[in-house]
């Protein structure tokens, strides 16, 4: 592989350091890839696009009236994260989501955070549908948030920060899985070269967390809940399905009989005890939220509200991952444990207050500004790469609804190396790890590393045009954990 020209200035590389030699942890893969004949770096990415392709490993992109079907873009030359950096990274997600589960309990219930005024309530949709009628819930277990996925950055050599807390139904996890078993196949010889750790038996884990949230201990019956053939991520839906030897279910599969939530087989009717759903609050029950959805369940959350049935995640567990409560998660750490986070937010600027919102306006041209309750990278604005009649045009819709819109700074993203046609060069790169919380919280070594495929872009986004790399979390002292 040459890296004659690639270039480190301005950004930290994760893999190449400012001298254009390759860091320590990465000297093996480099070594490797440098034993590589010219063209043969292009001809394993197009082997490994190919084993993706055959797999199935696709997500739908919607264009107005129209889907289609994409294989995500995967880049073979892998991210590594050093077993120090990863420590630190994942006791301060497991830190993050207690304070989040503290939280949801909190709000839902007794709301001592509101009356203390650590976080004001005007910040807070109080009078949203999902949260009045998910108010006095207590979900099995009291756990609300069972699989999260948390965006991180970095920035420079040790410092990882949150980008944004994903609570609701986090996707992504099947193309981890999936990009270590292409990249196993292309670079055999450097998994017996570096202490790797294992991502392999995040099924068997997931398992076990759903396992443990259910009513009835002696064999639970499991699924996993889709929207359909047409949801974005329906891939991942039926790969999880699969992996874990569990039924693959819409909402016409399951129906409520006798206060049970029974699903319909050959065999007649068969109790589910817990649902492992990838659909959205608003379409679970149409009895209790939209009347029109054809999704979901016709009263399913009066068999959740009995505890008979577990949902994961909890209804009403997405109220703690918008953009603006996002801002207050360094606040319930601080409330709820009486501990400094671990990891640091992004500093963020809510356009709802006077004097954010002034500055945010002046500094238009400096700015990422979001949309508070749009994912995927709808909506955003990057100042720095915005135009002028963009940045106005942002600027009259803040002021039209400021509560909708939030604002960072432009952030110098790190980058790994990332094939590129026939060449190699350096591509910004994000982080989401994905957290279990059941019995016990796991952290899976490393999580989906997205990449910006089109030069000097932030964008990370697979419906944006980004793509996927294999992340590598060093083992301490060589040995898998």
């Amino acid at each position: 592989m040459d890296l004659t020209g690639y270039s480190t200035t301005g950004f930290y590389d994760e893999l190449i350091d400012d001298a254009g030699a390759p860091r320590a942890s990465a000297v093996p893969l480099m070594n490797r890839l440098g034993e590589l004949e010219e063209g043969e770096i292009q001809k394993r990415q197009r082997a490994a696009e190919r084993a993706l392709f055959e797999s199935g490993t696709t997500f739908n992109v919607y264009h107005e009236d129209q889907a289609t079907e994409r294989i995500i873009p995967f880049d073979v030359v892998p991210r590594i994260i050093e077993a120090h950096v990863w420590d630190r990274v994942e006791r301060g997600l497991k830190q993050r989501i207690e304070a989040l589960n503290l939280f949801l309990t909190d709000i839902y219930g007794p709301q001592k955070i509101l009356a203390d005024r650590i976080i004001p309530d005007e910040f807070i949709e109080l009078d949203d549908p999902v949260f009045r009628k998910c108010q006095g819930l207590t979900p099995p277990k009291g756990v609300w948030c069972h699989i999260s996925g948390i965006d991180l950055v970095r920035t420079d050599n040790d410092e990882f920060y949150v980008l944004e807390d994903n609570l609701r139904c986090p996707s992504g996890v099947s193309y981890v899985l999936e990009n270590r078993r292409v990249l196993k196949q292309t670079f055999p010889r450097v998994f017996g070269s570096l202490p790797i750790r294992a991502v392999d038996d995040y099924a068997e884990r997931l398992l076990a967390t759903l396992a443990h949230l259910a009513p009835s201990a002696d064999r639970p019956r499991i699924v996993v809940m889709t929207p359909g053939i047409y949801n974005s991520a329906y891939f991942e839906h039926s790969y999880l399905a699969q992996q874990m030897g569990v039924p693959l279910v819409e909402g016409t599969d399951l129906v409520v009989h006798d206060g049970f939530v029974m699903m319909k087989t050959t065999r007649g009717l068969q109790r589910v005890d817990v649902i492992y759903r990838r659909i959205d609050d608003d379409f679970m029950d149409p009895l209790c939220f939209r009347p029109d959805s054809a999704l979901g369940v016709p009263g399913i959350m009066d068999v959740y509200r009995a505890g008979r049935v577990a949902l994961a995640n909890a209804p009403g567990a997405g109220i703690a991952d918008s953009k603006v409560m996002y801002t207050f998660v360094p606040k319930m750490i601080e409330y709820y444990l009486h501990e400094e986070p671990i990891l640091h937010n992004v500093e963020t600027f809510l356009c709802a207050l006077e004097k954010d919102r002034q500055h945010v306006l002046a500094n238009l041209d400096q700015l990422v500004v979001k949309p508070a309750n749009e994912a995927g990278g709808k909506g955003i604005l990057v100042g720095p790469h915005a135009s002028q009649q963009e940045r106005d045009a942002m600027a009259e819709e803040i002021a039209k609804d400021p509560s909708n819109f939030i604002a960072q700074p432009t952030l110098s993203l790190s980058r790994c190396p990332t094939v590129i046609g026939e060449q190699i060069e350096g591509r910004h790169v994000d982080l989401r790890p994905y957290i279990l919380c059941g019995k016990e919280t796991y952290v899976l070594p490393g999580g989906l590393t997205r990449v910006a495929l089109k030069k000097g872009s932030l964008v990370v986004n697979s419906s944006q045009g980004g793509g996927t790399k294999d992340t590598w979390v060093l083992a301490k002292n060589g040995h898998d954990e």
